[in-house]
């Protein structure tokens, strides 16, 4: 594209509706993040913009369809470290590539995974949970619907030298209903997903995923104050196809950082359990490499072995 096209597209910009493709259902955290800025975002852009959720695959089905479509900032992926980090680890071929196959245009926020339980299982703490856990080998059961929880739910067993069984979900509001009324025992769930029912006393939270206490639920502790080298820390970003006009991309990372930069979107964000930390396109590509890598270790230390 020539220069001079390539700024007509990005003053022409946007024409028509702009869709922010979500790879998880609706009422997941990644979905509510998505039609947040789907709100915001369209009064500044001057078009609608629309989230399309596209579930399943550990979030393949809907990156192989940005992957594919046109690279003209209509079609956008709001994604996680599912599809981006952890999915190259755990499978042995993907119908993506996801440092070649798209453009990074900000990361908006990490947010804290926490390990919750049915509220019936006889438990209080971690240790508790895990002390339960060996003296009843094989008979706890963990949901999972996202790469995240996978990985975590793994990694608890070998570093915390438990063995429980995982169930895999399409999707977490359903895993976490069957958590709440006990079919499942156990889940690493994000924040959004779960706190109602911790709410509702039908599931006790733990500990958090995190290295650090999160101020949302200041009364968890983490994970790694019982399990040794325990820390999976989940991030949330907006990508575009690779290809997209550079004018564009920066168009819409300067858009997005303004709406993540206001208090009362920080705080909206905060009450579902994102901590609100953006980086500009260049900075998150670095990120996206670096995670890549991370989530590779931990893939690799929770001895899952890609399919």
């Amino acid at each position: 594209m020539s220069l001079a096209v390539s700024v007509f597209a990005a003053d022409a910009y946007p024409s028509r509706t702009v869709r922010l493709v979500v790879p998880f259902a609706a009422g997941s955290a990644t979905d509510t993040m998505a039609r947040l800025l789907a709100q915001e975002l369209s009064p500044r852009l001057g078009q609608s913009v629309v989230v399309e959720n596209k579930a399943g695959g550990l979030g393949q089905i809907a990156a192989q369809h940005v992957a594919r479509s046109a690279p003209d900032g209509y079609t956008l992926f709001v994604t996680t470290n599912t599809t981006h980090s952890a999915n190259p680890h755990l499978f042995r071929t993907l119908p993506y590539d996801p440092i070649k196959d798209f453009e990074p245009i900000a990361r908006t926020a990490t947010l804290p995974f926490m390990l919750v339980v049915n509220g019936q299982l006889p438990v209080r703490s971690t240790a508790g949970f895990l002390s339960y856990a060996k003296a009843n080998p094989g008979k706890l059961t963990y949901a999972s619907a996202s790469s995240t929880s996978l990985v975590a739910a793994e990694s608890l067993n070998v570093l915390g030298h438990v063995s429980m069984v995982g169930v895999y979900y399409k999707a977490s509001p359903q895993a976490i209903l069957d958590v709440a009324s006990g079919q499942v025992q156990v889940m690493v769930a994000d924040f959004a997903t779960a706190m109602p029912h911790v709410t509702a006393g039908r599931l006790k939270v733990l500990a958090v995923t995190t290295a650090k206490r999160s101020s949302l639920v200041p009364d968890a502790p983490p994970l790694g104050e019982s399990v040794k080298g325990f820390d999976v820390t989940s991030w949330n970003g907006l990508f575009a196809p690779a290809g997209t006009p550079p004018e564009i991309v920066q168009r819409l990372a300067r858009e997005t950082l303004a709406v993540l930069a206001r208090p009362d979107v920080k705080s909206r964000l905060a009450s579902i359990g994102f901590e609100v930390d953006p980086l500009g396109p260049q900075d998150f590509a670095a990120y996206v490499r670096n995670q890549l890598d991370y989530w590779g270790r931990l893939v690799r230390d929770a001895g899952i072995r890609p399919e």
